[in-house]
């Protein structure tokens, strides 16, 4: 007679790069889903920054990522997702490969105000085959943007989704996820 084995399974973590410019949203939208308080490496604007962080567009913004964000989902039992948010600046894309190394994929939030600061994480994710999809985070006050002009003034390809978003609400950062895994997925079926 064999013992038979009660044991479960360890859960899958599945690990999401949340990416784009300074100031973008990025903390935010971790914040916004996870369902643990997210670690963040936050740290006060300061002199030295003056003249390199550009705050015009955000001009409240009073901290920066120095280092990442992360935040969990518990989808089920036997599937955790990870979310880690990369630093805006260049000063940090030191940082990058170990952040993304092992994602799934990856979302670059893009502020319409200033789409050249996502340029840096697009570039990096299609130099290195991650699949990604582009989140128009929404601001108060902020232009809205035909999706077929904002892919343009980004230079991505046709297959590349974009979706609009608010960085704030849980829903909306939730429909990003959707969107992003279902991008995966249909690659990996290709």
């Amino acid at each position: 007679m064999s013992a038979r084995s009660d044991t479960v399974a360890p859960p899958i973590a599945v690990k999401i790069v949340i990416s784009g410019g300074f100031g973008v949203g990025k903390t935010t939208f971790v914040g916004a889903i996870s369902e643990i308080e997210p670690l963040v490496t936050e740290a006060e604007l300061t002199e030295a920054s003056i003249g390199v962080d550009d705050t015009s567009a955000v001009s409240g913004k009073t901290t920066t990522t120095v280092a990442l964000d992360f935040g969990r989902i518990t989808l089920d039992d036997a599937l955790l997702l990870y979310l880690f948010g990369t630093p805006g600046q260049d000063r940090f894309s030191f940082l990058w490969d170990d952040l993304v190394d092992g994602a799934l994929g990856a979302i670059v939030l893009v502020d319409t105000r200033r789409v050249e600061d996502s340029f840096p994480s697009i570039d990096y994710f299609e130099e290195n085959g991650i699949p990604f999809i582009v989140g128009i985070n929404r601001f108060d006050g902020g232009m809205r943007f035909d999706m077929a002009e904002v892919r343009d003034a980004l230079g991505i390809d046709g297959a590349v989704p974009i979706i609009e978003c608010d960085a704030r609400h849980r829903e909306s950062v939730k429909e990003v996820l959707v969107a992003l895994t279902e991008e995966v997925l249909s690659r990996r079926l290709r």
